[in-house]
């Protein structure tokens, strides 16, 4: 049995070795501060119509109730930051993470297969991993696992690569050497909040009315047409938000991922704004084919593109 120090220095450098750019571990338990912060943000109404938030609450804030005997929250993030921009300025534009194939099943396989290599070295292990796809809250982990911060637009940045990655989990049944979250570096800083053109980011930042999110308005809202009080607001996004992001003095530091599957699609940064409008079902089918952009689907980007215009 290795000790504590050499088996978590063997996951991280391992870890890396198949892409991920941070790794961190936490303690497995319950979650007692962040379960009334969720209590209280759900309270607001500000999930909109993400109902699913409110349940499995009790797996959503304590892992041991994802996985029984589990000791470890193991977090890991991974890049996906490119400085490739849309080639027509007028064109509705779409999130950087929607460039290339969904990272959920990019992630999803590295992460099963780095569970696999750590079952060689360690054993056999109880074992879940997840990204993006289950009650985990994940950026609460991977602010305990000292792999940022949570800054005043709620997303988690890192000191040395900003806030342009994915974050992934594996829970397991043994400990490891747990890590340290790290210290607030937002300072005096409001660019995201002041850049926000929904006023989704409350004024003293770190609590996100998601019911206001572009991100949210053009994937997740899908009862009806895209609510009268956000006409001229959209900043042409079609498809996720980058603002926050991008105006993050943080992300200065990004660096350009080495992913393939994460590569723009074919022809897609080309794409002028005629060719969004005049898109068919069969031609976005086509372009779009594994893509995270077939998550809101043709018909609910087409009525996005169709309200940018009017």
């Amino acid at each position: 049995m290795r000790d504590l120090s050499n088996k978590s220095a063997w996951i991280k450098e391992k870890a890396k070795e198949f892409g991920f750019t941070a790794v961190g571990f936490a303690k497995a338990e319950f979650m007692k501060d962040e379960a009334q912060k969720l209590r209280e943000w759900l309270g607001l109404n500000y999930h909109g119509e993400m109902k699913y938030l409110e349940d499995h609450f009790d797996k959503r804030t304590d892992p041991t109730k994802l996985v029984e005997t589990s000791k470890t929250v193991i977090s890991l993030a991974y890049n996906y930051f490119t400085p490739e921009k849309q080639k027509d300025p007028e064109a509705p534009k779409i999130s950087m993470y929607a460039y290339g194939r969904d990272y959920h099943k990019v992630v999803k396989k590295k992460l099963l297969n780095l569970a696999k290599e750590m079952e060689v070295e360690f054993g056999s292990f109880k074992y879940r991993c997840f990204i993006d796809s289950a009650p985990i809250l994940e950026r609460d982990w991977a602010k305990r696992s000292g792999l940022g911060w949570v800054g005043k637009h709620t997303l988690i940045i890192n000191p040395k690569m900003g806030s342009y990655f994915f974050l992934a989990e594996i829970i397991v049944d043994f400990e490891l050497d747990y890590d340290e979250p790290i210290a607030d570096y937002c300072g005096t800083c409001t660019k995201c909040i002041e850049a926000c053109p929904t006023d989704a980011i409350s004024k003293e930042g770190y609590l996100m009315d998601g019911g206001k999110c572009i991100s949210y308005l053009n994937i997740e809202y899908k009862k009806g047409p895209i609510p009268d009080e956000f006409k001229g607001k959209m900043e042409n996004w079609v498809y996720g938000c980058d603002i926050c992001q991008d105006v993050c003095p943080w992300n200065r530091f990004s660096k350009s991922h080495n992913e393939k599957d994460f590569k723009p699609r074919p022809g897609l940064l080309e794409m002028s704004k005629k060719d969004w409008e005049d898109m068919t079902s069969e031609q976005f089918d086509e372009v779009f084919f594994g893509s995270p952009v077939k998550r809101a689907g043709f018909v609910k980007v087409k009525k996005n593109i169709l309200y940018l215009s009017e």
